[in-house]
């Protein structure tokens, strides 16, 4: 959606790889702790990206509008 590979999303969030490659291949949402989730949500949203929906019943995103 945005192009980038989960190796700049790391770098982005600034988090390892292997934490991206888990969240990737977790089964909805992925546990995590001390905000790494919300590191990840930051950096996609500095990208462009717009969390919609409810996150358990109906989550989705989008390219935000410029």
């Amino acid at each position: 959606m945005i192009g980038i590979s989960a190796a700049e999303l790391g770098v982005r969030a600034g988090l390892p790889l292997r934490t991206i490659q888990r969240f990737e291949t977790a089964q909805g949402i992925p546990p995590s702790r001390g905000g790494t989730l919300a590191k990840v949500q930051a950096a996609l949203e500095a990208a462009g990206i717009e969390f919609i929906g409810d996150p358990l019943a109906s989550p989705g995103v989008r390219l935000r509008r410029p």
